[in-house]
């Protein structure tokens, strides 16, 4: 992992332009990052990024910062060590044969119809978010579009189709889709990536460095 640029505390604290993070799914784990940083949320612009296109942000330097799961191969990307880490679940409509059980292994996930990797999202990432086969061997069957949030609830709500994910994505889902935590696929850790060749501003690698340093 390279080292994010130094900063020192005169210049993460100095007045200028907030941290902008890139963010996919729920705020709150991001804000948890950031609060166990020792910073502020308030001095950080959430910036919401498409799953179909995750590093357009970065590359386009519309954000400093992104949050991501699992490890990243991009030869433009680095990345911070593990900041937290996010608990799997599979994500259901409430009238799913699953959805009323305190938790499920991704064995019984298996027979349902799961979601296909997304656009540009690199195929090595998804592999881990939505394996192939269970630890048993049983194929997963990947085979719905992943768009959007709203694109896959309407797909979860009007099917018995499954997403297996991330135990954060349940503060986004309304009230008819249950996220269902998966016990049988370990927590995913949770990094910071910024661009290899552009410099950190100070406050962005202040906040890489306090997030690494003062990770659970």
């Amino acid at each position: 992992m390279p080292p994010a640029p130094p900063a020192t505390p005169a210049e993460s604290q100095a007045p200028g332009r907030p941290v902008r993070l890139g963010i996919h799914g729920a705020r709150h784990l991001a804000t948890r990052i950031i609060t166990g940083a020792g910073h502020r949320p308030e001095d950080v612009e959430f910036v919401p990024y498409d799953v179909a296109e995750p590093f357009r942000p970065l590359r386009e330097h519309t954000v400093d910062v992104m949050i991501v799961k699992y490890g990243l191969q991009e030869p433009d990307v680095a990345v911070s060590g593990p900041v937290a880490h996010d608990g799997r679940a599979l994500i259901v409509g409430a009238g799913h044969p699953l959805a009323d059980r305190a938790s499920v292994s991704i064995e019984e996930a298996a027979p349902y119809d799961a979601f296909s990797c997304p656009g540009e999202f690199p195929p090595y990432v998804w592999d881990l978010v939505v394996p192939r086969h269970t630890p048993a061997g049983v194929p997963i069957r990947r085979v719905h579009p992943m768009t959007t949030v709203e694109g896959m609830v309407e797909i979860l709500a009007t099917t018995h189709a499954v997403h297996v994910s991330f135990q954060s994505l349940d503060a986004v889902l309304p009230p008819h889709i249950r996220a269902v935590p998966l016990h049988d696929l370990p927590p995913a850790p949770v990094t910071l990536a910024w661009l290899r060749d552009t410099p950190l501003t100070p406050r962005a690698a202040a906040l890489v460095a306090d997030a690494e340093r003062n990770a659970p």
